[in-house]
């Protein structure tokens, strides 16, 4: 038995319409962002979605705002065929996939610019970043008008600063956050693995059991746990990315799991702070970023 081909919408009349006879039948509606390529990470955000709404949307959508000149737009995967083949096994039910001039008419010229848990991390290597995504993602909910949208905590940073601007604005939906889905060696799953040459992939899972190294070696130092410490391990973690291969270090960091803030320079860490530790690294022309818990 083959399952049904995925419908999609290109225009913004379209995806309302449509969400419209859902609302009218009493429907609850989730959504699911994404740029398309997708992997097993982002059907499990399917799946998740499912749970929380009985329509879940999937947008496809290569959002040019938040690639910088020199970064990789022009090559990044576009795969729309094999992208609704294989949402059709996880049951999406509509997929919304506009084009750049729909989603960006001519005389476009408003944007969302996030401070707050958008400041510092990826902003410090990609200053043009978060205020792409917070553009398109802001309209994406308007467009779609979700009760719940759904992103992976793979990119918690993102998670972070879409649950700022969905409480900062007032918006009428709930920000989930789903657990990052890893390759059998730890990797996490991203679009941009296939970037990885065949020795780069050997290399790339270190990333991921050196965070969670460096995990347990902060939560080893219990309450004695202080800011100098925290630089002091994170720098080590860095070394052995190096080490490891990865060419540049961007960051890691160890930051307030909720608002991504520093800590504290003057003062001891307090046990109930929830921690991350981040990181974002070059291996050749890729790069990979990656989290965990304390």
């Amino acid at each position: 038995m083959t399952n049904a081909p995925v419908s999609y919408v290109s225009t913004v009349r379209a995806i309302r319409a449509t969400v419209a006879g859902w609302r009218k039948d009493g429907r609850r509606v989730a959504l699911v962002p994404t740029m398309g390529a997708l992997h097993d990470g982002h059907l499990e955000l399917v799946r998740l979605a499912r749970r929380h709404a009985e329509k879940v949307v999937v947008s496809i959508f290569v959002n040019p705002a938040q690639f910088a000149p020199h970064e990789d737009l022009d090559r990044y995967p576009r795969t729309f065929e094999a992208d609704l083949a294989a949402l059709a096994r996880v049951d999406c039910d509509l997929v919304w996939a506009p084009t750049v001039s729909e989603m960006y008419p001519a005389g476009h010229a408003t944007r969302v610019v996030p401070a707050g848990a958008a400041e510092g991390l990826e902003t410090d290597f990609r200053p043009h970043f978060f205020a792409g995504v917070a553009t398109v993602c802001t309209k994406l909910f308007t467009q779609v008008a979700p009760d719940v949208a759904i992103y992976g905590e793979k990119d918690f940073q993102q998670l972070a600063v879409m649950r700022q601007i969905v409480r900062d604005l007032d918006l009428p939906l709930e920000i989930v956050g789903a657990p990052t889905v890893r390759e059998v060696d730890g990797l996490a799953m991203s679009s941009r693995n296939r970037y990885l040459s065949e020795e780069e992939r050997q290399i790339a899972p270190s990333m991921y059991r050196i965070l969670q190294s460096l995990s347990r070696a902060l939560g080893a130092e219990g309450s004695g746990l202080t800011a100098a410490k925290v630089d002091a391990l994170a720098a080590e973690a860095a070394t052995r990315l190096t080490a490891a291969g990865f060419a540049k270090i961007d960051y890691v960091a160890v930051r307030d799991a909720v608002s991504l803030s520093t800590i504290d320079r003057t003062e001891g860490v307090e046990s109930k702070v929830a921690l991350r530790v981040l990181a974002a690294a070059w291996l050749g022309k890729t790069r990979l970023i990656d989290n965990v818990p304390l």
